[in-house]
């Protein structure tokens, strides 16, 4: 498995409704990290690929995908060697199936890794983690 060395990378950032990164004037009020460019107050479809083109992010994130004018700019920049960050609420594979949205990036075999989060008592904790088999392009639980 590829190690990513994140330390001074360039990460975009998707802030749609500009809850992660809280932009004040153009400077964000939470930390999002030194290198990380913040697209905020535009749909994810169309910051996702303004990211693409314009800001050579070697990493993309955005939060609650599900909106089928996703699908393509994350498939883009995937195939791009982007590498992607993206929340979706769901409980488990079986869950997240559910949206039509989410079964075709399943299906489209693109996420290395699936993590499910569990909220106890406002902390999360890491439930489960999925990992892409290239060779059978199943998602398989990692132990």
């Amino acid at each position: 498995m590829e190690k990513i060395n994140f330390t001074g990378i360039n990460v975009g950032l998707v802030d749609e409704r500009g809850e992660l990164a809280a932009m004040y004037k153009g400077v964000p009020q939470n930390d999002i990290g030194l290198r990380t460019d913040v697209l905020d107050n535009i749909p994810k479809s169309i910051g996702m690929r303004m990211l693409i083109r314009s800001m050579s992010p070697k990493v993309i994130s955005a939060d609650e995908i599900g909106n089928s004018d996703e699908i393509e700019p994350i498939n883009y920049a995937i195939c791009s060697g982007i590498k992607g960050i993206f929340t979706a609420h769901g409980a488990s594979l079986e869950e997240i199936s559910i949206n039509p949205t989410l079964k075709m990036l399943l299906n489209l075999h693109i996420f290395e890794r699936i993590v499910f989060l569990t909220d106890k008592k406002k902390k999360a904790e890491i439930e489960a983690v999925y990992t892409l088999n290239k060779k059978t392009s199943e998602y398989v639980i990692m132990d």
